[in-house]
């Protein structure tokens, strides 16, 4: 990677704060996204970036475009991947705790983009509970990756499992 592309201001998500402590009302039993950092992935241009804008599809590259289930109607789309990074702090420190990595497909010239939601929730999900699913992913991008995080924090990757840094 480039200077120029160096880390922006974004930063992971590592809070833990239960927004439930014991009262049992409103919001027991809802999913908290407070560990979970979208970063998106180009291959064709060999950029990585957070964009939390992801969490609610409005991300730079999802932005303006008309999603739809199947991939056969955006010809010619432009490949991107949406990595769920969920964060956890251990006894000695911050780490990568699970990944989960969805298709995004994108044709600008006809505002449209093809995205499975069901694969983004259930890759989502397996990020949270500190599953790794990015065997799927082309080798190209999976090495992107690894290299965005491991400049991003040398600790974090140091302190990730060893099943998390072999996926890579």
């Amino acid at each position: 990677m480039s200077e120029e592309k160096k880390r922006t201001s974004t930063q992971f998500n590592i809070l833990k704060n239960d927004s439930t402590d014991g009262h049992g009302g409103f919001g027991v039993g809802s999913i908290s996204l407070e560990n979970v950092s979208p970063v998106i992935i180009d291959p064709e241009e060999e950029e990585v970036f957070i964009d939390m804008g992801a969490l609610h599809a409005r991300s730079k590259v999802e932005r303006r475009l008309k999603f739809v289930p199947n991939r056969e109607e955006v010809p010619d789309g432009k490949l991107y991947w949406i990595v769920w990074v969920t964060v956890e702090r251990g006894d000695e420190g911050p780490y990568y705790a699970g990944l989960g990595g969805c298709e995004i497909r994108t044709n600008r010239s006809i505002k449209r983009g093809y995205k499975s939601m069901p694969e983004h929730v259930n890759h989502m999900d397996k990020s949270m509970k500190h599953q790794v699913a990015v065997s799927h992913m082309d080798e190209k991008s999976r090495q992107l990756l690894a290299a965005f995080l491991k400049e991003y924090d040398e600790g974090m990757w140091q302190r990730s499992s060893e099943s998390l840094k072999d996926a890579l």
